[in-house]
């Protein structure tokens, strides 16, 4: 595949029951903690504008909702603004904070006394290499020329991943070599972003060049952006102190309702942390000639000449800016725009994170509805003085208040999280067919146990809702798949006996070029919100390059064929891709046995296919033999006869297709170990897959 065609094409899922349960269930066993512990920074300005300090507890009125609230929290941060030396022949400060020690602290405890927190926070998966320099230049001279005594700064950076590379720190020298090493044009963006290397495809030209859905693509890119950034502020809300983060990037689209989902939730994580966003443009002035500048591909089409694509150029800048404006000012900080020098963006910052006060209180309203809590604060004493800090927060929500926009933002958080979900344990399966020279299908199958899937009435029927969602990735870390479902799962009388005692079988795939990935799959069920996450590395292997061997796909185990029509939950199919489906003949579908547990009253069926056999004679007459073998520890205790194929699957290129049926009722119960044994007999070439399995009574 060229890079243009990576896919993100996919078959939409089904569910099927399957008569065994693929994970034993255990005793489920949670540990909660909870506190409503509110935490307030608040600056005092007298009628000059300067910091008033020496205030004590007992000055300060504080309420939520028009409720009074006890302060059981009080600290006031002293900071100061004298520059530190040069750095040059210098020593590490250590001016009594250092790096943050990974200790238990209680809540509300103040961990850095009289300290200015900042966080620089570069976003590499926006910026190009010539804004990298950019940024990275500003936060040198910032370190070199602009840091006082008071300041602590961390470094956190996201290219594929948030990282924490310096947790708060007053070493200058070692922020500046942490700086310095950061892999200035490694990053070569987030999937979906190739399209402004290439050029910006308007509707008009959309046929001149095969893009991946551009759109899906960059959805997500901006979600990962403001995801990650949510992150960092949920990293950040364990200490009470005021907090600045600097964001470096290149801006962030605007890409609709899901966009504002997680931009609020973003800006909402940030004020419930005490974050103030400071957000700089690394781009600076940005002019916008006709046709592009030479950072990028010449435009196709007709866009041009139309003045469409001028059009649209301001625009697309315009809606990026507007998302790091919106950043900035619903958080109470200040965005750099359309400016060269940077650095002001971070002394801004610096500025605006005076002497304050830290009140923090146990909220008197406990229940997780998710509503927005007005905060004020006053002195009773001192009317006239201005008292500053933020307006509220939105309290915690459990599940059952979540809305549309909630749940998708829960699932592509805990997508993105390193932090596994294990409420609904999950069995996965992967295979691959090759489809042509380069393309192959990737089949996956899920399942899911039934039993800690809640059923809801709903008339004669019982229903029960999942959602999916998946990525495959490749070995860089690109976005090579994505898959997004929700399905409703709707039971009769007959299919819901027994469920308990049954497993839900999700199934979807993926069309991949040869290489490695890895997969990160998460489900959902929607009752009471329970999740699972699997994450696995598997290899699509390049057939064609194979010295020596029988190209062969790999092996499915199976023991249930079902019709497409008896699945209890399914998507719309593209039914393109469901032509090709090697497991999917006749309008049934055999399905994977993920745990291969098998009973004896169970047929055993095999299906694998063999690509590019070898011909003798003019007529390129061919010969592909298989048998299968289960072996009971070195005891043979079954073989087929031997399948011969001398024709090729008449829709598929240069394909043989195996299918092996064995009755199981007169194995006895253990664990075998099944073989088969596939020869080609004009090729001279030979391959004897093997898998374990388990057969029940």
């Amino acid at each position: 595949m060229s890079n243009h065609s990576r896919s993100f094409a996919f078959i939409r899922g089904l569910i099927l029951l399957t008569s065994l349960p693929a994970v034993s269930q255990q005793p489920e066993v949670k540990f909660e903690v909870a506190s409503n512990l509110v935490v307030v920074n608040v600056t005092v300005r007298d009628r000059a504008g300067k910091i008033v300090e020496g205030l004590k507890k007992e000055d300060f009125q504080l309420f939520e909702d028009d409720k009074p609230q006890k302060v059981s929290v009080f600290e006031f941060q002293q900071l100061r603004d004298e520059s530190l030396p040069p750095p040059i022949g210098i020593a590490s400060s250590k001016l009594g904070g250092g790096p943050a020690a990974a200790v238990e602290q209680s809540a509300g405890q103040v961990r850095y006394k009289d300290r200015r927190l900042m966080v620089l926070f570069f976003d590499l998966s926006s910026m190009k290499p010539a804004e990298e320099i950019h940024a990275q230049q500003a936060a040198l001279k910032f370190l070199n020329e602009q840091m006082t005594v008071s300041d602590m700064v961390a470094l956190m950076t996201f290219s594929s991943a948030l990282e924490l590379v310096e947790d708060f720190t007053d070493d200058r020298e070692k922020l500046i070599e942490a700086i310095n090493n950061l892999p200035i044009g490694e990053m070569a963006g987030l999937p979906g972003d190739e399209a402004d290397a290439a050029g910006d495809l308007s509707e008009e030209e959309s046929n001149v060049l095969f893009l991946a859905d551009d759109t899906e693509f960059n959805i997500f890119n901006t979600d990962r952006r403001l995801s990650a950034l949510e992150a960092a502020t949920r990293h950040l809300s364990t200490l009470p102190e005021k907090k600045a983060l600097v964001y470096f990037s290149s801006g962030v689209g605007k890409t609709g309702v899901e966009n504002q989902s997680q931009l609020r939730a973003t800006v909402n994580e940030a004020q419930r942390a005490n974050v103030v966003f400071y957000t700089i443009d690394a781009r600076g002035l940005i002019a916008t000639p006709p046709g592009g500048d030479a950072t990028r591909a010449a435009q196709r089409g007709t866009g041009i000449f139309s003045g469409k694509t001028q059009r649209d150029r301001p625009a697309k800048l315009n809606d990026e800016q507007d998302t790091l404006y919106s950043l900035a000012a619903d958080t109470g900080g200040k965005a750099l725009l359309d400016e060269n020098d940077l650095t002001p963006g971070i002394t801004q910052a610096q500025k605006d994170l005076a002497s304050y006060y830290i009140l923090g209180y146990y909220s008197t309203n406990a229940l997780p509805d998710g509503r927005f809590r007005r905060i004020r604060v006053r002195l009773a004493a001192r009317p006239q003085w201005k008292v500053e800090h933020r307006a509220g927060y939105y309290a915690g929500k459990v599940f059952a208040n979540f809305n549309a926009a909630d749940k998708e933002r829960q699932l592509e958080e805990a997508l993105q999280l390193g932090d596994p979900k294990t409420e609904l344990p999950l069995a996965l399966e992967i295979n691959y067919f090759r489809l042509n020279r380069a393309n192959y299908f990737v089949p996956v199958a899920v399942k899911v146990p039934a039993g800690l899937i809640a059923l809801a009435r709903k008339g004669p029927a019982e229903t029960a809702e999942l959602d999916f969602i998946g990525q495959v990735r490749d070995s860089k870390g690109k976005l090579a798949g994505a898959v997004r479902d929700t399905i409703r799962v709707k039971l009769t009388a007959a299919t819901a006996a027994g469920w308990s005692k049954r497993a839900l079988e999700y199934d979807t795939g993926f069309l991949l070029a040869p290489g490695a990935y890895r997969l990160r799959f998460l489900a959902r069920e929607n009752g009471a919100g329970k999740m699972g996450t699997f994450e696995t590395r598997f290899e699509v292997p390049d057939l064609n390059s194979l010295p020596e061997g029988v190209r062969m796909s790999s092996v499915v185990w199976s023991n249930q064929r079902e019709t497409l029509s008896s699945a209890v939950g399914g998507a719309a199919y593209n039914q393109k891709l469901l032509a090709v489906h090697p497991l999917v003949r006749g309008g049934q579908k055999l399905v994977p046995s993920i745990t291969r547990v098998f009973r004896k009253d169970q047929n055993l069926y095999v299906y694998f296919e063999v690509y590019d056999p070898e011909g003798e004679g003019d007529e390129k007459t061919l010969s592909v033999a298989a048998s299968l073998g289960l072996y009971r520890g070195r005891t043979k205790a079954f073989e087929s006869e031997p399948v011969r194929i001398s024709r090729l699957a008449p829709e598929r290129n240069q394909t043989l297709a195996f299918q092996f049926q064995v009755p199981l009722a007169k194995l006895r119960p253990g664990r075998y170990n099944c073989q088969l044994n596939v020869v080609d007999e004009v090729g001279r070439k030979f391959a004897f897959p093997r898998a374990p399995l388990v057969l029940l009574p």
